[in-house]
């Protein structure tokens, strides 16, 4: 059984910082791109930020670069995203999903069962 499992969110002012992690079952992450997305409630999910099998690509969507960073352990079968500057547009859950290397969520087939953050104005 393939299991994710978010961790580190929680509640946050505006203008701090979270770190998200994903840890993996087995193989999951290291052998794996990771992603992550985000659902605010009442909107459609939303692509957050992808790192490539063993880390050398990374992208992000426009609404966080500059403020996230995606990183990669696979030695530790993790994932990490840090997340600086919060807004309170960034309150979600967030979910790690393992698959493809895309901002396209249908193309995930592994999936955690997300972490919420908030930030608070």
């Amino acid at each position: 059984q393939v299991q994710l499992v978010e961790s580190g969110g929680g509640l946050v002012q505006a203008g701090g910082s979270l770190r998200l992690s994903c840890a993996g079952s087995g193989r999951t992450l290291s052998s794996h791109p990771i992603n992550w997305f985000r659902r605010a409630p009442g909107k459609e999910r939303e692509f957050v930020a992808a790192i490539s099998t063993f880390g050398s690509s990374t992208m992000y969507a426009d609404s966080v670069k500059g403020r996230f960073t995606i990183s990669r352990d696979n030695a530790k079968n993790m994932v990490y995203l840090q997340m600086n500057g919060l807004k309170p547009e960034d309150t979600a859950v967030y979910s790690c999903a393992a698959g493809t290397f895309s901002s396209t969520w249908p193309a995930q087939r592994y999936w955690g069962q997300g972490t919420q953050v908030t930030v608070s104005s």
